[in-house]
């Protein structure tokens, strides 16, 4: 008798343990992949420089205009209107040089350039 009583508290030290793992583990990972990230050196190059928005808007205009309009407000492509609200800065380095969503193409800038064209990015 004295054992069934003791299961079911094994059971929810266990499950409380689980979930404990399992809340710490999430952050942990989320700043490991921020460190990660973080290491990258054009990234981390890119994120050391001081964009000028005017130059980022000439290299938005020459590059990304065409599918995401003139003033960035959609076409073929999203609306870029308020992107820095939704997405961090890396991760709008990384959609601008991975290709990861098709039909936008992989676009490596200088880090220079990057850099203008994520201040002006973030402007929007």
């Amino acid at each position: 008798m004295d054992n069934q009583i003791t299961k079911p508290k094994t059971r929810i030290q266990w499950i409380t343990l689980l979930a404990l793992v399992l809340l710490l583990a999430a952050p942990l990972g989320i700043f490991g992949v921020q460190m990660v990230r973080a290491a990258d050196p054009y990234v981390k190059n890119v994120l050391s420089l001081k964009g000028d928005s005017v130059q980022g808007h000439a290299i938005f205009q020459i590059n990304c205009a065409g599918c995401h309009g003139l003033e960035a407000d959609g076409l073929v492509g999203p609306s870029l209107q308020g992107v820095s609200k939704r997405k961090s800065r890396y991760k709008l380095i990384h959609q601008v040089i991975s290709g990861e969503t098709p039909p936008m193409p992989k676009f490596q800038p200088s880090v220079q350039e990057m850099a203008d064209l994520l201040s002006y990015l973030e402007s929007l």
